[in-house]
């Protein structure tokens, strides 16, 4: 077995056919994407503020649970990233929960640093204008 954050290449494959740790009572849970992903929404454990949103696959969910650090899969590179790893800025886990739905997961850190890639605290940094609908009666 590779070390907890050895990088795997390869597109991930549904569900739990793709080789992982995860405890199987959490795997039966988890409804994923086509190619095996479920969204992580992660925010500031200490604020709430959403601080970007990622993708896991069972074996980053493991590795997210048992070793603190936030592990994705990315999708443009087809790897296992632990956020923080080449940038400086850490992501330690204080919580993980499911959605009702198990589609979702929301991962709560201790961010040291920029979330976001391009340097911003968070991705969510680009607002779009809303109209709001008028009051009704």
């Amino acid at each position: 077995m590779p070390a907890p954050d050895a990088p795997l290449t390869g597109a991930p494959t549904p569900g739990p056919a793709r080789p992982s740790r995860l405890d199987p009572a959490i795997a039966a849970k988890l409804r994923r994407t086509p190619d095996g992903l479920v969204a992580a929404v992660v925010r500031a454990h200490d604020t709430g503020e959403v601080l970007m949103v990622a993708w896991m696959d069972d074996e980053a969910l493991h590795r997210t649970l048992t070793t603190g650090r936030a592990t994705y899969w990315s999708r443009s590179r087809g790897e296992y990233w632990v956020k923080g790893a080449t940038s400086g800025n850490h992501q330690y886990v204080r919580s993980v929960a499911l959605d009702c739905d198990g589609d979702a997961l929301l991962v709560s850190v201790e961010q040291v640093g920029a979330a976001c890639h391009t340097g911003q605290r968070t991705c969510f940094f680009t607002d779009l204008p809303v109209s709001s609908p008028e009051a009704t009666p």
